[in-house]
C-alpha cells in the first residue's frame, strides 16, 4: 500500500459506528477568524516558538544505565517527523493548533511491522469518535471538504481545558468569541471615527430656492475660494446675504483607551500570558514563571502522550520513554549562567551542555561530565573513614595519606 493511501486509509463506511455518548460527542475546531486577530497571534507565537524549541529525546532508564536516543530510528524519527517538516516546525504548528482549539491531533504512520516511521499534524475542522468493532476511532473532517478515519492508538492527543467532555478538551470559543467581538467592534469604532473626520465640515444654508446646478456651483465656489490652500482667500470666508455658513464640529465616539486595554489584558488572561511576553521585555523571573505555567506543564504531556502511543506496553517496561529536554529555553542573565559553573564542577552538567547556555558551539570531549578533585577527594576519604575499624585501619590510613597526597610509608600504631 502507497504511502499516502496508508496515510489516508478510511474505516469501511458501511459498518454501524457506536458513539461513546450519543449527544456532543464531537468537536468543531474555531473556523480561523481567531488567528486574524493580532492580539490572537501575539499570544500564540511566543508559546508556539516555545514548543517548538523543545528537544525530544528517546530515554532508556535500567538500574545499570541510562542511554541517551539508544535506536536510530526512534532519534531519526524525532528530529525528522516527515519529509516536508522538521520537528522544530511540527511542534509549531501543534502547538499553534492547540492554543485555537484546545486539541491537536498527531498521526503516527507505523510500517508493516508496527514500528512507527513518520508524524503528520492533522489539520481538521473536526473530528468525531467512531467505533469499529469495539476499537474507537477518531474520524477527521479536513477544510478541503475530505475526512479520514484512524485508530485511537496511532494519534497523539493533546488537549487543554479537558473538563466535561470524555476525550475532548473544552473549545474556547465562547470565551473567546465575546471578547474577540467587542475587540472587533472597538476597532472598528476607531476606524469609523477616523473615516468622519473627513466628511462634511461646513454647512452653506442659501435663503432663496435655487437649481441643483446652481447650488452645486455655488458650494464649489466656496470650496476653491476659502478651502484650497493655493487661493488667495484661504482662511478667511465671506457669504452675502443669500447665504449663512456654518461649521459642523465632528463628534464621533472614539472608544475609551482603557476599556480597549481591558479587553486585551483579558484575552491575554485567556492565553495564559501578559504583555512582557507578547514583546519579549520579560526578565529572567517573569519568564521562569511563564514557564513554569505554561510550557512545562505540556512538556509533561508531550512526554507522557508520546511515549505511551510511540512505545509498546513491553518497551516502556524496560525503561523507554520519551523527553522533551528544555535547555533550550534557558532565558538568564550572565551572572545566573556563570554560576552553572558549580553544576559542572560536580558532573551535574557537561561542558557541553553549559556552554550551550552561551549559544556557544559544542567542543570535543564536552559531552563527559566533569568532577572537581577537592569534590572527589572529600567523598572518597568519607567512605573510607565510615568503613575504617581495628582490623584495617593501617590499611586506611595508607589509602587517606595516598589519596590527599602523603607520605604511604608512615605506620599506624
Amino acid at each position: 500500500m502507497g504511502i499516502f493511501k496508508r496515510i489516508f486509509r478510511a474505516v469501511d463506511e458501511r459498518t454501524a459506528f457506536k458513539m461513546i455518548n450519543d449527544i456532543g460527542n464531537g468537536f468543531s475546531a474555531w473556523d480561523g477568524v481567531a488567528f486574524d486577530s493580532d492580539i490572537v497571534r501575539g499570544c500564540i507565537r511566543p508559546y508556539a516558538n516555545a514548543i517548538g524549541k523543545l528537544k525530544a529525546q528517546h530515554i532508556r532508564r535500567n538500574e545499570k544505565k541510562i542511554d541517551v536516543n539508544p535506536d536510530p530510528y526512534m532519534r531519526f524519527l524525532l528530529q525528522d517527523p516527515n519529509p516536508y517538516m522538521s520537528a522544530c516546525v511540527m511542534q509549531q504548528k501543534i502547538a499553534t493548533r492547540l492554543e485555537l482549539n484546545n486539541n491537536a491531533f498527531i498521526l503516527i504512520v507505523r510500517n508493516g511491522n508496527g514500528i512507527p516511521q513518520q508524524l503528520y499534524p492533522i489539520p481538521a475542522s473536526s473530528v468525531q469518535t467512531v467505533y469499529n468493532n469495539e476499537t474507537l476511532f477518531l474520524k477527521f473532517y479536513y477544510p478541503n471538504g475530505r475526512n479520514g478515519t484512524f485508530p485511537y492508538s496511532d494519534i497523539i492527543h493533546l488537549r487543554m481545558d479537558f473538563n466535561d467532555n470524555d476525550l475532548f478538551g473544552e473549545s474556547p470559543y465562547n470565551a473567546l468569541k465575546k471578547l474577540l467581538e467587542v475587540q472587533d467592534t472597538t476597532d472598528k469604532g476607531v476606524i469609523h471615527a477616523v473615516k468622519n473626520s473627513g466628511i462634511i465640515k461646513w454647512l452653506l444654508q442659501f435663503q432663496t430656492p435655487m437649481r441643483p446646478e446652481d447650488l452645486k456651483k455655488n458650494v464649489q465656489d466656496f470650496v476653491d475660494n476659502y478651502m484650497n490652500l493655493e487661493s488667495s482667500t484661504f482662511g478667511a470666508a465671506g457669504v452675502d446675504a443669500k447665504a449663512t455658513a456654518h461649521r459642523i464640529e465632528p463628534k464621533d465616539y472614539v472608544p475609551n483607551a482603557l476599556i480597549q486595554s481591558n479587553y486585551k489584558t483579558r484575552i491575554y488572561s485567556l492565553f495564559n500570558t501578559n504583555e512582557k511576553i507578547v514583546q519579549s521585555t520579560y526578565s529572567e523571573d517573569e519568564w521562569n514563571s511563564y514557564f513554569e505555567a505554561v510550557i512545562e506543564p505540556m512538556a509533561e504531556q508531550m512526554s507522557q502522550e508520546y511515549s505511551r502511543k510511540l512505545f509498546s506496553r513491553k518497551e516502556l517496561s524496560h525503561g523507554n520513554y520519551i523527553y522533551f529536554d528544555a535547555a533550550n529555553l534557558t532565558t538568564a542573565t550572565i551572572n545566573t549562567k556563570l554560576a552553572l559553573q558549580a553544576m559542572v564542577d560536580r558532573g551535574a552538567l557537561t561542558p557541553n551542555e553549559w556552554r550551550a547556555t552561551f549559544n556557544l558551539s559544542p567542543v570535543d570531549g564536552g559531552d563527559e561530565p566533569l568532577r572537581r578533585l577537592d569534590t572527589t577527594t572529600v567523598t572518597q576519604a568519607k567512605n573510607l573513614i565510615r568503613g575504617m575499624n581495628k582490623d584495617n585501619a593501617e590499611d586506611v590510613a595508607k589509602k587517606l595519606l595516598k589519596l590527599l597526597g602523603g607520605e604511604v610509608n608512615a605506620k599506624t600504631n
